[in-house]
């Protein structure tokens, strides 16, 4: 039996681990909550556990507070997805899942990470420049529900040194 947290009891830390099936149903609600052109439940299940993806959650018990969707094409790691739940939002934990993503990632040689964003988007833009993202381009009309642009970001990679 698990006891009740007093509530002058801090919360526990937030844990950050790879995405389990048992998850998506979360993951779905702050998706849906989150995005304009929400993934929907079948394209999160499709995703985890392929060889080529690191899908992260950031937990509090079991508890989902945000997520990272990354698939590696060809030497390249996509950051597909990631959002944090509102009421989790501007504490930290996006930044924290970039960090674990790169520790995770930066485990074997690559060309580097990319991602796209919307250019209105200046809370995500400001946080991917401050973990190392440079500006790369612009594709125009990128978003299929208002034809915003996005804005294509680019990190480096931990280059393969036995070539």
């Amino acid at each position: 039996m698990s006891r009740r947290r007093r509530r002058d009891e801090p919360l526990p830390k937030p844990k950050i681990r790879e995405m389990r099936h048992g998850d998506v149903s979360q993951v779905v609600a702050i998706e849906s909550a989150s995005s304009a052109t929400p993934w929907t439940r079948a394209m999160f299940t499709s995703e985890i556990g392929r060889p080529q993806s690191l899908d992260l959650v950031i937990v509090r018990s079991d508890e989902v507070l945000g997520y990272c969707m990354t698939s590696r094409q060809a030497d390249v790691w996509h950051i597909l997805n990631i959002c944090i739940r509102e009421d989790g939002r501007g504490r930290g934990l996006g930044g924290r899942l970039l960090d674990e993503l790169f520790v995770r990632a930066d485990r074997r040689p690559h060309g580097g990470y990319t991602l796209e964003v919307r250019v209105s988007n200046s809370v995500a833009i400001r946080l991917y420049r401050q973990k190392g993202f440079v500006d790369y381009g612009i594709r125009p009309g990128y978003y299929s529900n208002n034809h915003e642009d996005a804005l294509v970001m680019w990190r480096a990679g931990v280059p393969d040194l036995a070539r």
